[in-house]
């Protein structure tokens, strides 16, 4: 049974920084990409990071330059190094992984960026 469990969020002031932790059941390194996604109130979920077998990476614009999404292939976890974190990140923060051509996905933490 594949399962992801992240944690790491919270309430942070516009500029300081946090880090997003991902435990994957099975071997990551099977997996065809693990990520991050975030969905904001009244918004679609939508892409942070994603990182493929080959550690090949992938930002959105928005996070790019901030953000660094690494994997621990001895660990299977993948974290998300998030700095200068502005109000507009605020969201609930999905681990995601793609295994045998299907999408798994985490319960979310919540990611409060507010002076």
């Amino acid at each position: 049974q594949v399962q992801l469990v992240e944690s790491g969020g919270g309430l942070v002031q516009p500029g300081e920084s946090l880090r997003l932790s991902c435990e994957v059941s099975l071997y990551i390194s099977t997996f065809d990409y693990v990520g991050w996604y975030r969905q904001a109130p009244g918004t679609e979920r939508e892409l942070v990071a994603t990182i493929g077998s080959s550690d090949i990476t992938n930002y959105a614009a928005s996070v790019k330059g901030r953000f660094t999404i690494s994997r621990d292939n001895v660990k299977n976890t993948v974290s998300l190094q998030m700095n200068s974190l502005k109000s507009e990140d605020t969201a609930v923060y999905y681990c995601s992984g793609r295994y045998l051509h299907r999408d798994y996905w985490g319960q979310g933490t919540q990611v409060t960026v507010s002076s």
